[in-house]
């Protein structure tokens, strides 16, 4: 900010305000909201449905050579989303913002094989917020786990959250892998005696669902893997709806970059030599 001028540090501090603002006062999460929530995971996941199988790729970022050239090259490329329902219409969802990102990278030296089973065995890479992790259940090709979760940008957040992960295979070379979170609870002062959980659906409304719809595939030299986020959030007031949604939005691209550098770190292994 040391270089910006004073317009834009006004506009910044502007949108500081607006998202300080909200996160002090309590939002609901609604019951039509919660049904426009369901109607976008209904498209998310049949556009999905059909993406697997079709005769173009496996991954979405098949359909796209510039993308999936700069994943091999070792790019991490992340896009915006949006579905839309059977007539091609926006969704709606009101009084709430989903947050629909879609990332992939490429992870050398490693197989699908190898990666879905230490993630079926519950050994996930540590990402910097996710301050606790634990398996609470384990099924065939099903997991639930519990995260304690901290959401820090321009206020810090946690919740206790739990997520049922579901897997499936495609063959050998191929597998898929589902997040859903069934439980999310914002905690009050953490970590100290005062702690408490918020009424779900009754607290600052930064965090109300999220899903995580993952692909794996083989490809030479390693795995190309991709997520496909959505969140969904209280809306921001309309006064700074211009201001703040751009570095809300912002957040969560970082978030999904981080996460999938964390994953290659994680998983990432030296190339043999060839003779």
């Amino acid at each position: 900010m040391r270089s910006s001028s004073p317009r834009v540090r006004a506009v910044y501090a502007a949108a500081m305000l607006g998202v300080c603002s909200a996160g002090a006062a309590a939002a609901t999460l609604h019951s039509e909201t919660l049904n426009a929530w369901a109607a976008y995971v209904t498209a998310t996941e049949r556009r999905i449905a059909g993406e697997l199988e079709s005769a173009r790729g496996f991954l979405a970022v098949d359909m796209d050579e510039n993308a999936r050239r700069e994943v091999l090259r070792g790019g991490v490329v992340v896009v915006r989303m949006e579905s839309l329902d059977e007539r091609d219409r926006k969704i709606e969802l009101p009084s709430a913002l989903v947050h629909h990102w879609r990332g992939d990278v490429f992870i050398p030296g490693t197989t699908v094989a190898q990666i879905v089973s230490q993630l079926e065995a519950g050994i996930s890479p540590q990402q910097e917020d996710v301050l606790q992790s634990r398996v609470l259940e384990r099924g065939p090709d099903r997991l639930k786990i519990y995260l304690r979760l901290q959401r820090k940008k321009f206020v810090t957040v946690v919740y206790n959250t739990e997520h049922v992960v579901t897997f499936a295979r495609y063959g050998s070379a191929r597998a898929t892998s589902t997040s859903t979170a069934t439980r999310i609870a914002e905690v009050a002062n953490p970590g100290t005696s005062e702690e408490r959980e918020l009424p779900m659906g009754e607290d600052r409304g930064f965090l109300w669902r999220l899903n995580a719809y993952w692909r794996y595939q083989d490809v030479a030299g390693g795995v190309i893997a991709e997520c496909e986020s959505i969140s969904l959030s209280r809306d921001v007031p309309p006064l700074v709806r211009h201001l703040v949604n751009p570095l809300v939005e912002s957040t969560a691209k970082e978030s999904m970059v981080r996460t999938l550098r964390t994953l290659r770190a994680h998983f990432a292994k030296p190339a043999r030599p060839t003779n």
